[in-house]
């Protein structure tokens, strides 16, 4: 933000000659001319393939969303898509679980619960474990309430809104592996391609998130869709 401040008062200042023009405020004018997000803003911001007035909007919705943590305590569901480092708030999770019931960190997983939009507007409180989340996309396939299960996608819809997903931390050996679900993949943009950051997380990676599927199904059916969730939606 201190960034994006003293960025606008330097090129403000430069168009009125009252300092020099340099080659990035140059740059950054030009950006906003043409509705792109500047380069000196995007190497220090989260990733984005939004244009600039999309970008802002929902730079402001972040911000309100912290706020609004910050003043009124802990949400009930977490927006994950506002986050600036989503794998923290995952390790957090996993870190109060693991103190609760001192059992070491690298032995915990997630399970995970997808409620119907009816549940989720129903919670008014948090859960005894773990956290619900929201703000996620569905990709390349849709998503069935009842019963809860991915479903072929439906013509020209992009993307599905998803319900809210509860994150259950659990110890690995109790995880129940006998459901018949798909590894879904979670990525904060489309382009899916990341690279990987000096804390050894991919820069656009975010986790697998287990789906129900159909008995008929198998995982290679979704893969060969290029079912993923996103983070965020042009």
């Amino acid at each position: 933000l201190s960034i994006i401040k003293k960025s606008l008062a330097d090129v403000q200042l430069a168009i009125k000659g009252l300092m020099v023009m340099s080659q990035e405020l140059e740059e950054l004018g030009k950006s906003m001319t043409d509705m792109i997000v500047p380069h000196m803003w995007e190497k220090v911001a989260y990733p984005s393939l939004k244009p600039l007035g999309a970008w802002v909007n929902d730079l402001i919705q972040r911000i309100v969303f912290l706020q609004t943590w910050l003043d009124f305590g802990k949400p009930i569901v977490y927006w994950i898509s506002g986050f600036y480092f989503i794998p923290g708030f995952l390790t957090g999770t996993r870190q109060n679980f693991a103190r609760k019931y001192t059992i070491p960190i690298d032995d915990i997983v997630y399970s995970f619960e997808v409620l119907t939009f009816e549940e989720g507007e129903e919670l008014s409180q948090h859960p005894t474990d773990g956290a619900y989340i929201k703000g996620l996309f569905l990709e390349g396939a849709n998503w069935s309430a009842c019963p809860k299960q991915l479903i072929e996608s439906t013509p020209k819809e992009l993307y599905v809104n998803m319900p809210i997903i509860r994150l259950i931390p659990v110890k690995t050996s109790n995880k129940d592996n006998d459901g018949h679900n798909y590894e879904c993949p979670v990525y904060k943009t489309s382009a899916r391609s990341g690279q990987l950051s000096t804390t050894g997380h991919s820069t656009n990676f975010v986790l697998f998130i287990d789906l129900p599927m159909d008995k008929r199904h198998q995982q290679k059916h979704w893969i060969q869709r290029a079912v993923a969730m996103l983070c965020e939606k042009l």
